[in-house]
């Protein structure tokens, strides 16, 4: 029998150096694209791992180059993980339109042009009629103020940094009132009492979970009252025996005690919706119309843009967030105002077509279901081994906290394998290039072309028939 401790250490030896793995053909091909810094700290834990192995016999002996193709295979198997993890691209098979953890709203084609133009030198602070220093995001905001109707407009990071700048300047000092039925927590740990609480604000609470009045409202006003504050259930209804006064009421209480009224309109939309189902998603004209004193709303949901928290109101209250020390910390990019500017120029013109998000939410489940039946015929004259496709009627879903209570119809590719499970084949799909992400339900993989670009019809009908090997 064989000595484990003689075995140990033989095997320790037999493990190739730092500069074995470095000078060995893998590293040469992974050295480009990984860095000499960052390859030579991998190889360092490869090597400290094998050590450890044969320290605590989970490594068994073996010869020098069986050894020296365990560490190099265990040196490709890091990098390809570090370079999986990377940002990429998708194709988002799934049917949910704003698919938080896929990036939200995919831009446009005119917008990614954009910011491909903003992303070299361009005129972000500079006005080249005159030669002289030019307004940030000033077209973005003109284009916000033409859309909503609003005197005037300012664009921050996103709509938690909305909420906060207007709490911050606007109540900083006192106690802003809010319906208990508006306490909102959207994913991501966005919860509005906190950002209350982070802004000073003092939140007064009033009115219980379903039903709030006017008179709640005013019995709340005292000397210490700053702004009244209304805001959207982005992810959840409250049906059923409810009331609440709308937003027109609370403009007229909050002015005639000489106060601000704020609505935080959640997704929020600039032109009406309902001929696609969504019919409760506050129209930011209206709310101005409305009364509303200042109002924020996202930049990458149903806007179909990037992340940006949108910012729109009377001009006295813009231009004290404007000077407020806190909105340089909230600004946005050159690249993200470019995006911005881009889809909103397509919203003033009302080409939805050229929207991503407008686009797949005016779908027809017909129109999908013709699609579908063309990616599974072109599927069977490809031979697709042991993989079948049929097609199934599902919904999908808008997402993002936008329109919970809409389920678009669609007709659904669904794919089924002789010998693997549908979660195997749903792993195969990820790690193909691009990652295909699907659905996975009653043992089927389950593909929406809703959310599939015909752009990437190509790529997804690749990795499907890739499945059969």
């Amino acid at each position: 029998m064989t000595n484990p401790t003689v075995a140990n250490s033989s095997t320790l030896r037999a493990i190739p150096s730092v500069d074995q793995l470095l000078h060995s053909s893998t590293a040469a091909k992974l050295r480009s694209s990984i860095g000499l810094s960052r390859l030579t700290a991998i190889a360092r834990e490869v090597a400290e791992e094998m050590r450890a192995g044969a320290q605590s016999g989970g490594l068994m002996e073996e010869s020098k180059e069986v050894l020296l193709a365990m560490a190099t295979g265990r040196l490709s198997e890091i990098c390809r993980a570090e370079r999986l993890a990377q940002l990429r691209r998708v194709v988002n098979a799934t049917g949910v339109i704003i698919h938080t953890n896929l990036g939200r709203a995919p831009l446009s084609e005119a917008a990614r042009k954009a910011v491909d133009q903003a992303s070299r030198y361009c005129t972000l602070e500079y006005d080249p009629t005159t030669g002289s220093r030019g307004k940030r995001g000033q077209r973005t905001e003109e284009l916000l103020t033409q859309l909503t109707g609003a005197e005037a407009a300012l664009v921050v990071n996103n709509c938690a940094a909305a909420a906060l700048l207007i709490l911050s300047v606007l109540a900083g000092d006192g106690e802003t009132i809010l319906s208990r039925g508006e306490l909102v927590e959207i994913g991501g740990d966005f919860r509005v009492p906190d950002v209350m609480a982070n802004s000073g604000t003092l939140m007064v609470e009033v009115g219980t979970t379903n039903r709030t009045g006017l008179e709640d409202y005013r019995r709340a006003l005292n000397d210490r009252t700053r702004l009244i504050m209304k805001v959207h259930p982005s992810n959840y209804r409250i049906i059923g025996f409810t009331a609440a006064p709308n937003l027109s009421e609370l403009a007229t209480l909050a002015h005639g005690a000489g106060l601000f009224l704020y609505e935080d309109a959640g997704s929020g939309v600039l032109n009406d919706l309902s001929a696609f189902g969504i019919n409760d998603e506050p129209i930011i004209r209206k709310s101005v119309l409305a009364g509303a004193d200042v109002i924020s709303f996202s930049g990458d949901k149903l806007l179909g843009a990037t992340q940006a928290g949108l910012i729109v109101g009377r001009r006295e209250i813009i231009d004290r967030l404007r000077k407020h020390s806190l909105y340089r910390a909230l600004r946005v990019d050159k690249l993200c105002l470019a995006a911005l500017e881009s889809t909103l120029e397509a919203h003033r013109r009302e080409a939805i077509e050229e929207i991503p998000v407008l686009q797949m939410l005016s779908l027809s489940a017909e129109a999908i279901k013709k699609r579908a039946k063309r990616f599974i015929n072109k599927l069977q004259g490809n031979s697709a081994g042991e993989i079948s496709a049929t097609i199934v009627d599902g919904v999908s879903a808008i997402g993002g906290g936008s329109g919970p209570n809409v389920h678009p119809a669609t007709s659904l590719i669904a794919l089924k394998h002789d010998k693997l499970k549908a979660d195997d084949l749903g792993e195969k799909l990820r790690l193909s290039s691009p990652p295909i992400i699907a659905r996975i339900a009653d043992g089927l993989v389950l593909l929406d072309l809703r959310t599939v670009d015909s752009t990437e019809e190509q790529e997804l009908f690749d990795a499907v028939v890739a499945l059969k090997n």
